[in-house]
């Protein structure tokens, strides 16, 4: 059996961290589903930007740029079209689950990480736009993201929350799809809108690399992971979810994100295995997938009290890592490098279009 059908009986839900038209055309998504037990996907501006400076899409891009369209229409027009294809390949998962897995997920832009009423506003045109039961809307966790997220899942927007790097962050966005659960609640809605919240974990070990002692290469990212899962738990038993769960509320579950393994040296496979816990997902890059099913191993289930993590973080705090000023600086530089791939991604558009027309 492999390590990746392990995983998945032991239940945490492995979903794929990439999706190009290339893929799709292939049948390597489906491979993925048959072979790695993967039941879901992923997507960001980063991957978009690959994917389509790879020259896949000129066609496409041609097409819509002959017909008027540019920018940020033209592209959400190209990656609605591959989401809903994704989509549609993890529906049945979606089904049989009863909605708990088989999702795929598409961002808004970065540029309205500060901006909450641009922010709901595209949100719910790109989920209606896109016309798939099973598709989140990725919206970043930063202060602003905080009440869009509340706004969306109250109207009834699935929501992947991004951009989270620790356990407080985890907790405030917990605490605003709550919130949107509970004014449905009160406005006699179905309150069963569906949501995770993505953790990333390997920039934390980037940001830290060279400026601790060796005993601690390569351990903050699986302690602060070790951190949100016990703050997840203890969330799951509080009074506050069991009540809304009692009347009908989804749980939001914890996503694992950024697990390909940065530093050459460590194991290809650390935010894997490191990472094992039931009724969570993580969702890997190609690269880390298919050596997990090669040659990974499932150990023991990240304990529920944190085991280690305040003994590691103490570590760290000795060595002059301020853990909370990192994580807020974390999601700073997540959310402008975003930006970034973003604004490179239009221009990438943009040129191909003028040399295709």
């Amino acid at each position: 059996m492999k390590a990746t059908e392990i995983l998945h009986e032991r239940g945490q839900s492995i979903w794929l961290d990439n999706i190009t038209r290339a893929m799709l055309d292939s049948g390597k998504i489906q491979r993925y589903i048959d072979s790695y037990s993967v039941t879901g996907l992923t997507s960001n501006p980063s991957i978009f930007d690959k994917a389509i400076g790879s020259g896949d899409y000129d066609e496409s891009i041609a097409a819509k740029a002959a017909a008027g369209l540019s920018g940020e229409e033209l592209f959400f027009e190209l990656a609605i079209e591959d989401l809903r294809r994704a989509a549609d390949e993890f529906l049945g998962i979606h089904g049989r689950t009863d909605g708990v897995d088989g999702w795929v997920s598409l961002e808004v832009s970065p540029l309205l990480a500060h901006d909450t009423a641009k922010t709901v506003e595209v949100a719910k045109m790109l989920h209606a736009k896109a016309g798939r039961t099973n598709l989140f809307i990725k919206i970043p966790g930063t202060p602003e993201g905080l009440p869009a997220i509340t706004e969306c899942i109250a109207a009834g927007v699935p929501i992947n929350v991004t951009l989270l790097f620790s356990a407080d962050q985890y907790l405030a966005a917990a605490d605003a799809y709550l919130r949107g659960v509970e004014q449905r609640i009160a406005a006699g809605l179905d309150p069963a809108i569906p949501s995770v919240a993505s953790i990333f974990m390997s920039r934390w070990d980037v940001a830290v690399a060279g400026k601790v002692p060796a005993e601690l290469t390569d351990r903050l990212g699986l302690a602060v992971g070790q951190a949100a899962y016990r703050a997840y738990r203890q969330l799951l038993n509080s009074d506050r979810a069991l009540r809304l769960e009692n009347a009908g509320a989804r749980t939001q579950r914890l996503l694992w994100a950024s697990t390909g393994t940065k530093n050459p040296d460590a194991p290809d496979t650390l935010y894997v295995h490191g990472l094992a816990a039931p009724f969570t997902i993580n969702t890997m890059p190609d690269k880390t997938l298919e050596a997990f099913a090669d040659h990974g191993e499932v150990g023991e289930a990240m304990p529920a009290d944190g085991g280690h993590c305040d003994e590691v973080l103490a570590k760290f705090a000795d060595a002059g890592v301020d853990v909370q000023a990192l994580a807020a600086k974390l999601q700073s530089d997540g959310a402008t490098a975003f930006a970034d791939a973003w604004t490179d991604l239009l221009d990438v558009i943009s040129s191909h279009g003028e040399a295709l027309t």
